[in-house]
């Protein structure tokens, strides 16, 4: 019986995208959104409430990247946020986009207006770092 639901589970899911870091961070946000508001229920004030009703726009986002046949646009979306986060935890540099071909240039922070040139097409720009 097992069996033939997992093949079942299995054919379902064939070329749909399945879950990524994004799909994970948003059920962990909306987990967390559930549990502030039912305690804030309980213990504070009634107003904290409103997180558990919030919770269900980043699960129901979720479910809809899961269960999505666009798996192009899904991958996008994971990529972008996982250069949002890498961005977010690297404090010793900057990125810039290189205004000639879009190329991401990482520059050390905290040196003022610095002279950038751009390892792929050999562009020079200033910004500060």
């Amino acid at each position: 019986m097992f069996q033939k639901l997992g093949d079942a589970l299995r054919r379902f899911m064939y070329g749909r995208y399945g879950t990524d870091q994004l799909n994970q961070a948003l059920i962990i946000g909306a987990l967390v959104m559930i549990l502030v508001g039912w305690l804030g229920g309980k213990f504070l004030a009634g107003w904290l409430s409103i997180f558990s009703f919030l919770a269900y726009f980043p699960l129901i986002w979720s479910i809809v990247r899961m269960y999505s046949r666009n798996i192009e646009k899904r991958r996008r979306q994971n990529a972008a946020y996982l250069r949002f986060l890498s961005a977010c935890k690297d404090r010793k540099h900057r990125y810039y986009k290189c205004p000639r071909c879009r190329q991401t240039v990482r520059v050390p922070r905290g040196r003022g207006r610095i002279n950038i040139r751009c390892p792929k097409c050999g562009e020079q720009f200033v910004r500060k770092s």
